[in-house]
């Protein structure tokens, strides 16, 4: 009863906190979607309210009835095996369902969560149920970056007045450009605890670091500055080539969100258009920038492997680190069966590595063995830089 009551009590935390980073929101707000690779503040609600109701009650209880049938093909997000499902680029035209009916099918699943967790808890139950947790924290975070970007278009720069927003602009480096000495040797990677990870942190193996030194503090705005203003933006020598030809063809000349007005660099926040704070970390950069600025500098990014074994000596989680290590299974990594095996293993291929966390990121949602992972020109992330020599 006690494990029930726990998990249940974890599982009612953590939908309360997405409900609480809608606050401030008016009805226009719930479907706004500025690209396609952001998801309105609705559809990120209905969808981790689906995701418990397809992954978990419609396969633990047996009189359950679905809320709407048609939510089915709202609200999944790339689960090709459970259906077909509206374009992701469509997410900001489903006005219908309201909001307000969104937040009673929220109810209804959280009731109906609550009655099955009544009966015997048995080991498949409880392991969906963790992923379905671990799957809303990350919505949580993508429901923030998400809002931020759309609401961004806005010529009026409005503020994102939520008290749970975490601040995403002046966190500081808490050393003095300090380098750690990392020796060469034979290193274990991968989560090794019974703690909850997700598939793609498993399949613990060793590899041969060649000796390295990583910095303790993630690159500034002021530090990027500099790379900006030198014209690295128009010398092809420091970029990849596919770089090159995203900053070209999308007319590409500085960070997400920075504003050069009458000579000083503003940038956008969830406080609303700020002055730059050349000393806090630099944020909004993709990968493509990121190793041009490393370039730049005489340096690298870390390897995935490298960040790993060297974050036990620095302080991480403010910014997701860009690596530069591809998105590629561990050694002995398998899918898992049914749905959920779509959850991280079709997509490995075509992207880049980030390790850590951000403010964004739920609370308890972070460990160093945690791999996320996206499109080497996306930047509307909280993603930073930290340099390797």
């Amino acid at each position: 009863m006690e494990e029930k009551n726990r998990l249940f009590k974890k599982y009612i935390e953590t939908r309360s906190q997405t409900v609480k980073l809608c606050e401030g929101l008016q009805p226009e707000d719930f479907s706004i979607q500025a690209a396609s690779f952001v998801s309105p503040p609705k559809w990120h609600l209905a969808h981790t309210t689906w995701f418990f109701e397809e992954m978990v009650l419609k396969q633990f209880s047996k009189d359950y009835k679905t809320y709407n049938d048609t939510y089915a093909f709202l609200f999944n997000s790339y689960y090709n095996s459970l259906g077909e499902r509206i374009g992701r680029h469509e997410r900001g035209l489903i006005t219908r369902p309201t909001s307000n009916t969104i937040f009673k099918y929220r109810d209804y699943v959280d009731k109906h969560i609550e009655k099955l967790l009544e009966s015997d808890l048995n080991t498949a139950l409880e392991t969906l149920i963790i992923l379905g947790i671990n799957h809303e924290q990350q919505h949580q975070e993508l429901l923030i970056t998400d809002l931020k970007y759309s609401f961004s278009h806005n010529p009026t720069y409005p503020e994102l007045s939520n008290t749970n927003f975490i601040s995403d602009q002046n966190t500081k480096n808490t050393t003095d450009d300090a380098w750690i000495a990392i020796a060469e040797g034979v290193y274990t990677i991968g989560h090794q605890s019974k703690d909850f990870s997700f598939d793609n942190e498993l399949g613990v193996h060793r590899v041969f670091l060649e000796p390295f030194e990583i910095s303790k503090d993630l690159v500034t705005n002021g530090d990027y500055i500099k790379f900006l203003e030198s014209g690295a933006y128009s010398d092809p020598k420091y970029w990849l080539d596919d770089g090159w030809a995203w900053i070209n063809s999308n007319a590409i000349s500085k960070p997400l969100y920075w504003k050069k007005i009458e000579g000083k660099w503003f940038h956008y926040t969830v406080s609303g258009l700020k002055p730059i704070d050349k000393k806090a970390i630099l944020s909004h950069v993709s990968f493509y920038e990121a190793h041009a600025f490393a370039f730049w500098s005489g340096h690298r990014l870390p390897t995935e492997y490298e960040w790993e074994i060297a974050s036990k000596q620095f302080v991480w989680g403010t910014r997701w680190e860009w690596t530069n290590s591809a998105y590629l299974p561990y050694p002995k990594f398998k899918i898992s069966k049914g749905a959920v095996g779509e959850y991280n293993g079709k997509f490995m291929v075509n992207l880049m590595v980030l390790r850590g966390a951000s403010t964004a990121t739920a609370p308890n949602h972070s460990r160093n063995t945690y791999r996320n992972f996206f499109s080497p020109e996306m930047q509307w992330q909280l993603s930073g830089i930290r340099l390797v020599k």
